[in-house]
């Protein structure tokens, strides 16, 4: 079968989930994994992630904004009780094989590297909280501002309670804080409060920025 090229420089994303072998129910686990990616909508969106083999995922985007926003709202939902490690390539991809998907080429070896750079850097003290790297194939000027972003935004998700994870959901999905109020069962003021002292809003805000990426 002959090789389907895509010249344009694409943004891919591979995620596993962490420590899923420790697990108490892995099948429970897998599932609600597969049900964060069906319900997640991403504009620019190639290929929507979705499992790939036991615990990894893959998906593709025109831009690396896309596969960032991605890789967040899929950690929302999967957040406290499992986590997912996200690698973000940007290159070209080549279909080996239309029947069966398999692809190759530098946006996935760039985004395998990325993964790898994440898993790496969980065993620091800095970066234990990081999840998302970025790693161009080609040189991008723009990937130290990006992965300074992510690293912050990480280690902000990673310092999260339970109800400051339901109220983030929340303010990503566009609802009110008094409507997150009335949820929580306490005051529109505590919720503000709880917005700026766990940095939630800088979080909206950092989303917002970093799907502009290109």
């Amino acid at each position: 079968m002959a090789e389907v090229k895509h010249p344009a420089q694409e943004a891919t994303l591979i995620g596993d989930l962490v420590r899923s072998r420790a697990s108490a129910d892995r099948a429970a686990l897998h599932r609600r994994l597969v049900a964060a990616l069906s319900d997640l909508e991403i504009d620019g969106t190639i290929e929507p992630a979705a499992v790939t083999f036991a615990d990894e995922l893959q998906g593709r985007y025109t831009t690396v904004g896309a596969a960032v926003h991605a890789a967040l709202l899929i950690r929302l939902a999967l957040l406290p009780e499992a986590d997912v490690r996200f690698g973000i390539g940007r290159g070209t991809v080549t279909t080996l094989d239309t029947d069966r998907r398999t692809q190759d080429g530098p946006g996935w070896w760039s985004a395998r590297a990325a993964i790898e750079a994440t898993e790496a850097g969980e065993r620091r003290a800095g970066l234990r909280l990081v999840r998302t790297t970025y790693s161009p194939y080609d040189d991008d000027p723009a990937a130290p501002a990006v992965n300074a972003a992510l690293a912050c935004r990480d280690h902000l998700m990673g310092s999260l309670d339970e109800r400051s994870l339901r109220i983030l959901r929340g303010l990503m999905t566009g609802q009110t804080k008094t409507a997150l109020a009335d949820a929580e069962g306490i005051s529109a003021s505590a919720v503000s409060q709880r917005a700026v002292r766990d940095g939630l809003d800088t979080i909206v805000l950092a989303s917002d920025w970093l799907r502009q990426v290109r």
